[in-house]
């Protein structure tokens, strides 16, 4: 049996919907499905932009778990008065930068688990 947690504030403020731009995109990143080690937020200033002021928070353990560092995300949102936030609802991939922390095109030798899973379904590839 899962227990459910209490949602967040960012959670809430993702769950409320389309409110306008600026948007904020928060992706979590972690060598597995279960672990996010990375969280990247990105502020869109309109539709035909790309994500501005990206900003990244790392840490050891689960960071989703980490007040701190949720405090920092809500920080970071307020301070670019955004009015949307969209976020993922699962660790979307490894959290090494290809062609910054190992060769473009070739997999991520830390993260093993991603080597063999698409990274928005975790479904494992053929």
């Amino acid at each position: 049996m899962k227990i459910k947690r209490p949602k967040s504030r960012l959670q809430k403020k993702a769950d409320r919907g389309f409110k306008g731009y600026p948007v904020a995109t928060v992706a979590f990143y972690g060598p597995d499905d279960k672990h996010a080690t990375k969280v990247a937020v990105g502020i869109v200033v309109d539709e035909s932009d790309e994500p501005k002021n990206m900003q990244r928070w790392f840490a050891e353990d689960d960071l989703r778990n980490d007040p701190t560092i949720r405090d920092e995300i809500l920080e970071f949102i307020k301070s670019h008065a955004v009015r949307t936030v969209v976020m993922t609802d699962r660790i979307i991939g490894c959290p090494h930068e290809e062609a910054i922390d190992y060769p473009e095109g070739q997999k991520c030798p830390q993260c093993p688990y991603w080597a063999i899973r698409d990274r928005w379904s975790g479904d494992v590839l053929h």
